[in-house]
C-alpha cells in the first residue's frame, strides 16, 4: 500500500512538473531542440510510472482473491439421496441375479450339448461298428437261386461253402453290402446244396442270386 502511495505521489509531481515545462515551454522564447528531447524522456519516465502502477493494482488484486480463497469454508461435497442410493443397490442386485441365471443356462446347455453329441457319436460309432462286422463276417453259403412259389411262397436254393457251419434250422442272414436284408432259416440239406426259407418278409429287396450269407453277428 505505502508502495502504491508513493508511485502515485510521484506521477502527480511528473505531472505538475510537466505541466509547469509545457506552460513554461508557451511563455517563454523558443529553446533549442534539445528540450524537446528531454521532454519527451520525461514523458516517457510518467508512462512507465503509470504502468507499474497499474501492475501492482493488478496484482494486489490477485493476491486479494488468492487470500478470500484460502479463507473460504469448503464446501460439502453433496450427500447422496438413501432412496437413491437403495435403488442402484437393487438394481445391481438385480444384474447380479440374471449374470448367475445366465451362467447356470450356458453350463446347462452346455452339459446337453455334450451329453447329445456323445448319444450321436456313440450312436454313429455302433452302427460303424455294426457295418464293420457285417463286412467282416465269412461268406457261410451263397443263394444260387430266389423261387416265388404261389403254393409255398418264396425260398432260395443255397450253395453251402461251409459246411461245418450249417445244419438243419441253422439261420443266415442275407448279406448286401454292409447291411442285412433279411434272414433265412435252413431246412432240408443235400449233397447239392440246401433250401432256405425266409424269417419275415423283403420291404426293402428281394433276395437274389449271388447274396452271400452270413452267420449273425454278435451284435
Amino acid at each position: 500500500m505505502d508502495t502504491l502511495k508513493i508511485l502515485l505521489g510521484a506521477t502527480v509531481a511528473l505531472l505538475l512538473g510537466a505541466l509547469a515545462v509545457s506552460y513554461k515551454n508557451q511563455t517563454a522564447p523558443p529553446k533549442p531542440p534539445a528540450g524537446k528531447t528531454e521532454q519527451a524522456e520525461l514523458l516517457r519516465q510518467i508512462e512507465e510510472l503509470r504502468l507499474e502502477q497499474d501492475r501492482l493494482q493488478i496484482e494486489k488484486q490477485r493476491m486479494m482473491i488468492q487470500e478470500a480463497a484460502a479463507q473460504a469454508p469448503p464446501v460439502p461435497a453433496p450427500v447422496a439421496d438413501p432412496s437413491e442410493i437403495a435403488a442402484m443397490k437393487e438394481q445391481i442386485a438385480a444384474l447380479e441375479k440374471e449374470k448367475e441365471k445366465a451362467l447356470r443356462d450356458a453350463e446347462v446347455a452346455d452339459r446337453e450339448a455334450a451329453f447329445v453329441g456323445g448319444k450321436m457319436l456313440e450312436g454313429r460309432d455302433q452302427e460303424a461298428r455294426r457295418a464293420r462286422m457285417i463286412r467282416d463276417s465269412l461268406v457261410i453259403a451263397r443263394i444260387q437261386e430266389w423261387v416265388e412259389d404261389p403254393q409255398y411262397g418264396g425260398f432260395a436254393t443255397i450253395d453251402v461253402i461251409m459246411p461245418d457251419n450249417v445244419q438243419q434250422g441253422t439261420v443266415l442272414c442275407i448279406r448286401r453290402n454292409t447291411g442285412i436284408l433279411g434272414r433265412l432259416r435252413v431246412g432240408e440239406i443235400t449233397i447239392e446244396g440246401a433250401i432256405a426259407n425266409p424269417l419275415g418278409s423283403f420291404p426293402e429287396a428281394r433276395p437274389q442270386a449271388g447274396d452271400e450269407l452270413i452267420l449273425e453277428p454278435p451284435f
